[in-house]
């Protein structure tokens, strides 16, 4: 049974740990006394995989509260456990959900009292002109510490064990430590293996990078067609790192860096599936209610954007017009200056344009090359005496096998929270 068991969990994060058989009565209440087995192995065991945490006493007080109730002739007593920090009696401490502060009238352990609680003590605090019935649970501070947000950055990564598509601007179940919230999430990324390594903070999250905007939050696995899952040998293609903008529908209250877990919770029950999405880490809180206007524009996403258009004739041997590349009621004054590459190899730039049906100007600096002047040239020839009826018809209908309309690409980025809606090259 030992073999068995090290077998099952060789592939998971308890693959080595100790095995220890015990049996507090062998043999069976009805068996005769007999010393019971592996109890003292047991305990050594976990004397020896255990220790004592070191409590700091320094640092923001910080204090889970998991049942609230009143004394009559008291105030109101809020029982839980201290996080960070320490508290006394006559210290002030604030409940940020309701930015209420209190002064703290006495405290508790185990029946108690007591003038002093640290980190790692479960403690009773009982205030004064407080209803009990306005908090159940939930996370109670030095006055100012916990910031209330309305929106968050997180990494994240995503459950291996969820089947769905955990997509960007879907909504989910946002759970950080006593609350849970529905949010819609936008997911980013650092593409490259060596950019990953490329940070200026200790977070891993900068307002001076760029990142790739992401549809849908990646996996450590990739899957084939049949439904199975592989490894991924090559994720060149994929981020080294993701991250996650959360937008609650209510303002939330939570601990700096805390756990972050988001689940699809009105999933049926009774199906066999797993519920939770993806999971991560607070880095960067946004508390302001105005944070599209003051903050997401500080966040550099970008989406890549590709526009195709063909070349329609030839100027001279430094220009060319092009067509299909913009509609009729574009403004391609705001396309000037934007680099395009001819399917035939050469670059160059849009210098605005040519008539009024969305047709566009390119001048190429290094001049055509001579394979390209002899195809625009015959296309010329062809549609030379055309009316303009009939133009954009002779074009197309003189491209042959070898001689296929050239193309022109114009390809840019574009930052998602930039009011300006700019275009990057």
């Amino acid at each position: 049974m030992t073999k068995k068991l090290h077998k099952t969990l060789e592939s998971t994060i308890f693959a080595g740990a100790p095995v220890i058989p015990v049996s507090a009565k062998p043999g069976g209440p009805d068996a005769p006394e007999i010393p019971a087995v592996g109890v003292e192995e047991l305990i050594e065991a976990l004397k020896a995989h255990s220790y004592v945490p070191k409590r700091e006493e320094s640092g923001t007080f910080i204090f889970a509260v998991d049942h609230c109730f009143s004394i009559r002739g008291q105030g109101t007593v809020m029982t839980g456990t201290v996080l960070s920090g320490a508290i006394a009696v006559n210290d002030n401490v604030e409940i940020p959900s309701m930015k209420v502060t209190k002064k703290v009238k006495s405290m508790q352990m185990f029946k108690q009292p007591v003038g002093k609680a640290i980190q790692g003590d479960r403690v009773g605090i009982c205030v004064t002109q407080f209803d009990p019935k306005q908090l159940e649970r939930g996370l109670v501070s030095t006055p100012g510490a916990l910031p209330t947000m309305v929106a968050g950055i997180i990494s994240v990564q995503k459950i291996r064990y969820y089947k769905g598509t955990v997509a960007t601007k879907a909504k989910f179940h946002i759970t950080m430590g006593h609350e849970t919230v529905m949010g819609r999430v936008a997911f980013f990324g650092i593409t490259g293996s060596t950019e990953a390594a490329d940070l200026t903070s200790d977070t891993g999250l900068s307002f001076e990078r760029s990142y790739m905007y992401q549809d849908e939050l990646f996996s450590e696995m990739s899957k084939v067609d049949s439904g199975d899952e592989i490894d991924t040998t090559d994720r060149s293609h994929l981020p080294s790192r993701q991250y996650a903008l959360l937008e609650f529908e209510k303002p939330v209250t939570c601990i700096p860096a805390c756990l972050v877990i988001g689940s699809k919770l009105d999933t049926d029950i009774h199906a066999n599936v797993c519920r939770l999405a993806f999971h991560g880490c607070l880095l960067e809180p946004i508390t302001d209610a105005k944070y599209k206007e003051t903050i997401l524009p500080k966040l550099k996403i970008f989406k890549n954007k590709m526009r195709e258009g063909v070349i329609e004739r030839l100027l001279d041997e430094y220009s060319v017009i092009g067509r299909s590349l913009f509609k009729k009621e574009s403004n391609i004054q705001t396309f000037v200056g934007l680099k395009v590459k001819l399917s035939t190899g050469e670059e160059g730039v849009i210098e605005g344009g040519f008539g009024q049906s969305g047709k566009f100007k390119v001048r190429i600096s290094s001049g055509l090359l001579s394979a390209t002047l002899e195809q625009l040239s015959v296309t010329k020839k062809k549609s030379k005496g055309k009316t303009s009826a009939t133009e954009e018809a002779s074009t197309q209908n003189a491209a042959t096998p070898s001689h296929q309309p050239i193309k022109v690409t114009l390809a840019f980025k574009r930052y998602i929270y930039d009011p300006k809606k700019l275009m990057i090259q």
